[in-house]
């Protein structure tokens, strides 16, 4: 069975932690929590994470500067950023969160449905792009091996396995771009675009060796 995905929550207060993981307990992942931006960091340095909801305002390290040293780390500056804050906030707080690299920003108090479905879809790009990149590797894996004299079968018993696979993960992708309809963010349709193009691409390489 795959690993779950893992969520970063990052936020000095624990009721707003607690609060966060009710509100996502429905979804099939693993939250991880941060008490500020330099255990959040820390945090990163050892696990991988499908996503980051981030507050904004946290005594020392604030939101904006922990998004900034996640943004120039080479293995984590592609981890989507969800800005969390309250609605009192300086009005030019959410240009700042979009200039730092976030995906999107959300005013406490926010619809838990809301906050709920954006996770999911930005989770569920994360699990099809892990298993695009399993599909990825086992398929170079059968265009670059040579099958060794007298095992002609091999082939024939991998492919099968190969198809359904991709199978599994074109019909996912469907899923996705339906969550993803009428969205006006730009990350996330381009991260979906994008994988369409790496999902189409690895169907003509399977084509091309079946």
């Amino acid at each position: 069975m795959p690993e779950r995905a893992k969520i970063l929550l990052v936020d000095d207060r624990e009721e707003n932690l607690i609060a966060l993981e009710a509100i996502l307990s429905s979804l099939d992942l693993i939250p991880v929590r941060a008490r500020s931006g330099e255990e959040a960091l820390k945090a990163l340095l050892s696990t991988e994470f499908a996503l980051i909801l981030l507050d904004v305002r946290m005594p020392g390290m604030d939101g904006f500067e922990t998004a900034a040293h996640i943004k120039r780390r080479e293995r984590t500056r592609n981890i989507p950023i969800i800005f969390l804050t309250v609605v009192d906030s300086a009005p030019d707080y959410a240009f700042r969160s979009y200039a730092a690299g976030a995906v999107d920003y959300l005013a406490k108090p926010f619809d838990p449905w809301v906050l709920r479905a954006k996770v999911a879809v930005f989770v569920e790009l994360y699990n099809m792009n892990r298993r695009l990149a399993e599909q990825a590797a086992m398929l170079r894996e059968r265009l670059t091996a040579e099958l060794p004299p007298g095992e002609p079968t091999d082939q024939a018993a991998v492919l099968p396995e190969l198809s359904r696979r991709l199978t599994a993960v074109e019909e996912e992708l469907g899923r996705v771009t339906e969550l993803a309809l009428g969205s006006t963010d730009p990350s996330l349709t381009g991260a979906v675009s994008d994988l369409a193009k790496r999902v189409n691409h690895l169907r003509a390489g399977f084509d091309a060796l079946s």
